[in-house]
């Protein structure tokens, strides 16, 4: 059979002509596909949509899907995809359409997370590879579906975009749509992805919602507190968030996918992904790594350090206050001696943006602190405020967006905050922002 892939939006006009429950609706469905030889893979959105929507997907028996790009070290990129039965776990690729010069195999992996079963989650790391350069890739040798990404860059200027809690709804859809606009190199996500909150098949739509883009630019993640999944006794926690979304950690290091750190623009700038929910204390694998990580740094060579956590630091909004400050109280002072430029946070739904802070004071040799975990989730935007403004919260507002990081030199980088409710041009709030490490009285 050809395999192919629908995806579909069906609004509830079942539910509604029929009274019909919605778990009721999805069993009809999933039933009349699973007839006709097809798995399914169901999600019923109430948020972000005029009416509640179902997103339902199709997958044919061979079918691989789910594919993104993440990098790896300072040549190389890891694929990785699915495929709902096994299937060779290797990538053809080269610099011409349809010309696939070289292939690697990689491996593949599923798991069990209560009675839902993943497909063959495949992974392979390519290279070398050229900077700046588009590559055409095929997966498990399918030749219905062929794929291209852009490396990175070697030197500057790189343009990162950074979003997060993106979840999957039509605000997600206007936000991926203004970052695909962008032309950015790489994407950061500061935690909360697909928002599956154990409902596994969701962890299926996502990969299939950012595939347009994941699959053409590298995608660096952390986790939030909704990869963590953890059911007492029965189910241990980041079960799918390790399996399906594996960074390289061991690159850098780290004992951890939950916590890593990865050179860009050949090496001008260091980005340390922190894991919010993983142990952080002095003394803790984590801790200890951060340190080392951190000490070896030569900012003479790497002029820019950028962390991103999921839990803010820093947050005058009335959701989820304190929530980072163990976190902060542990891990603050690393970053500070390290002179880290910015650390970028997600969890709060709304934009904030912060003065150079440490030890809740201005400090000109702190990071800037920004909160952008706006990127479209189901559960709305957080849009009450502490009054009055602390002083060091330069601008803050509840509306979903993006925002972009473009480091232009050793020296200066611009920061630009776009909501999706204005035409991808315009910018709701931007800085230029001055290295630390070329700053009078700052540098290590």
């Amino acid at each position: 059979m050809r395999q192919s892939l629908v995806i579909c939006h069906l609004t509830l006009l079942i539910q509604s002509e029929c009274g019909l429950p919605s778990h009721d609706v999805h069993q009809v469905l999933h039933i009349f596909f699973k007839a006709t030889r097809y798995e399914t893979s169901c999600d019923m959105i109430t948020k972000g949509f005029s009416t509640p929507t179902i997103l339902f997907c199709l997958i044919g028996p061979w079918r691989l899907c789910q594919v993104h790009v993440s990098m790896v070290g300072p040549d190389k990129a890891r694929v990785s995809w699915i495929t709902h039965s096994v299937a060779p776990s290797t990538v053809h690729y080269g610099t011409s359409p349809g010309n696939y010069t070289h292939s690697v195999s990689g491996t593949a992996s599923n798991y069990r997370y209560l009675l839902y079963s993943s497909g063959q989650i495949h992974d392979a790391v390519i290279g070398p590879l050229l900077p700046s350069t588009v590559y055409y890739y095929r997966c498990s040798s399918n030749p219905d579906r062929a794929f291209s990404f852009r490396t990175p860059p070697a030197k500057l200027p790189i343009n990162f975009v950074v979003a997060g809690d993106l979840g999957q709804t039509e605000w997600t859809a206007s936000t991926l749509s203004h970052i695909a606009a962008s032309g950015y190199d790489v994407l950061l996500l500061p935690g909360d992805l697909s928002y599956a909150d154990y409902y596994q098949p969701r962890w299926d739509t996502f990969g299939r919602l950012v595939e347009p883009l994941a699959s053409q630019r590298p995608w660096m993640v952390t986790q939030g507190n909704h990869e963590v999944e953890k059911l007492p006794i029965v189910e241990r926690p980041f079960k799918a968030y390790n399996a399906r979304w594996r960074m390289p950690f061991e690159q850098s290091g780290s004992t951890s996918n939950l916590y890593y750190s990865f050179d860009a623009a050949g090496g001008a700038v260091h980005v340390v992904m922190l894991g919010s929910y993983a142990e952080f204390n002095p003394g803790s694998d984590q801790y200890r790594w951060l340190q080392t990580d951190l000490a070896s740094v030569d900012r003479k060579k790497t002029p820019w350090v950028v962390a991103l956590i999921h839990a803010p630091w820093y947050n005058t909004n009335e959701a989820h206050q304190g929530e980072g400050e163990d976190m902060r109280q542990a891990m603050e002072g690393v970053l500070y001696k390290a002179r880290v430029d910015v650390v970028f946070a997600g969890h709060v739904h709304a934009y904030e943006r912060f003065d150079r802070v440490f030890d809740n004071k201005q400090d000109r040799c702190g990071p800037v602190h920004i909160t952008i975990g706006d990127g479209g989730n189901r559960e709305g935007l957080a849009k009450s405020y502490v009054n009055p403004k602390a002083s060091i919260s330069l601008f803050r507002e509840a509306s979903f967006g993006h925002g972009r990081f473009v480091v232009e030199n050793a020296t200066h980088a611009f920061w630009s905050w776009h909501r999706n409710d204005d035409d991808n041009a315009v910018v709701a709030d931007s800085v230029w922002l001055t290295s630390l490490a070329a700053s009078p009285g700052c540098a290590v």
